[in-house]
């Protein structure tokens, strides 16, 4: 619910503003790849209706948010490319790599997975680049990473709680990767809350 906030937060901004200033779109695109990687068995598996509805939630709203950014009209004007200039696809092969080399089952599907794991914890770095080279944050967009962070944070507590009530509940794969893409998110908890303390607005250290 934490993450699907979070999406719903850029949405609004997105949709009832009609700007995207201070949104990476290189982040956003890494999140399609992310969702689109992992869904493959969307059509194949099913698991619930709740499953199977949260999926497609966050394959559509990852393209319609980089529809927005890249083709409305009116958003695309407060897209600021100058600042947006992270080389995000370099990203993507140490994990496509990684993932070929340590995954818990080598066939295509899982390798796909692994790799969506890989990328999500490390997609955010495009997007907290930008924030630190434009600094002023606006409340909706800092929301937006507050919510994106705390999702996974929540998750590394729902591991905790697996581990001591679940039998051979072991997944190192995706707990390492949780606690790295959480730590990523440290230096903005900071702000965020230093922010919130002093009743101040959210700027990030250049």
């Amino acid at each position: 619910m934490t993450h699907l906030a979070s999406v719903l937060v850029l949405l609004l901004k997105i949709h009832t503003i009609k700007s995207c200033a201070g949104i990476s779109i290189k982040t956003q695109e890494l999140f399609v790849i992310v969702f689109l990687t992992r869904y493959l068995d969307l059509f194949t598996n099913f698991i619930s209706v709740y499953n199977t509805i949260m999926k497609l939630i966050f394959l559509g709203s990852s393209f319609s948010i980089v529809w927005y950014i890249r083709h409305h009209r009116v958003v695309r004007r407060s897209y600021d490319k100058d600042q947006d200039t992270f080389r995000h696809f370099f990203l993507m092969w140490p994990c496509l790599i990684l993932a070929i080399f340590i995954n818990e089952k080598f066939t295509f599907k899982e390798v796909m997975w692994t790799f969506s794991i890989y990328l999500e914890a490390i997609a955010i770095l495009p997007q907290l680049v930008m924030l630190q080279r434009t600094r002023n944050i606006d409340n909706l967009t800092g929301q937006y990473i507050f919510l994106l962070g705390a999702y996974r944070a929540f998750y590394i507590l729902n591991w905790i709680y697996r581990y001591f009530t679940e039998e051979h509940y072991v997944h190192w794969i995706t707990w390492v990767a949780g606690v790295i893409q959480t730590l990523l998110y440290g230096d903005f908890f900071y702000y965020y809350f230093q922010s919130w303390k002093n009743n101040a607005k959210l700027e990030l250290p250049a």
